[in-house]
């Protein structure tokens, strides 16, 4: 990858990254993600094996999110990411989980045709929502 493709995608991830930020302050985690893949220019389908460049996508986010102040936890990677995969064409769910033990906890993960994109986690998460 050219490093004008690699900067390109840096900014790409940031300007996501930020508008995800603002559109947390205040909308339903329905509409938020609604805006984001309406915000996406429509894409021709994509060629080759989706799920591979998904996952690539994924830990491009991932990477260059992990350099960030501030909260970049799994509900921000995976909003950046649902954007960017509508952005070329390819079609994400962002899921939702908790469990109740150990301890609560709830994570997000972005998924590619039913197969995990961003870590769902190491422990089971019951998936709550599917957007």
């Amino acid at each position: 990858m050219s490093y004008r493709v690699r900067a390109s995608l840096a900014l790409e991830i940031l300007t996501t990254y930020a508008a995800s930020r603002r559109a947390l302050r205040g909308a339903p985690m329905e509409t938020i993600v609604r805006r984001l893949r309406e915000q996406s220019p429509p894409a021709e389908a994509p060629a080759g094996n989706s799920l591979y460049d998904a996952r690539r996508l994924g830990r491009a986010v991932a990477r260059m999110l992990s350099y960030l102040p501030g909260d970049t936890r799994c509900l921000v990677r995976s909003l950046v990411l649902t954007r960017l995969l509508a952005r070329r064409g390819m079609q994400a769910t962002l899921v939702i989980g908790a469990r109740a033990e150990p301890e609560f906890a709830a994570h997000a993960w972005v998924e590619h045709d039913g197969q995990p994109v961003l870590d769902p986690g190491e422990e089971p998460y019951g998936r709550l929502v599917e957007l």
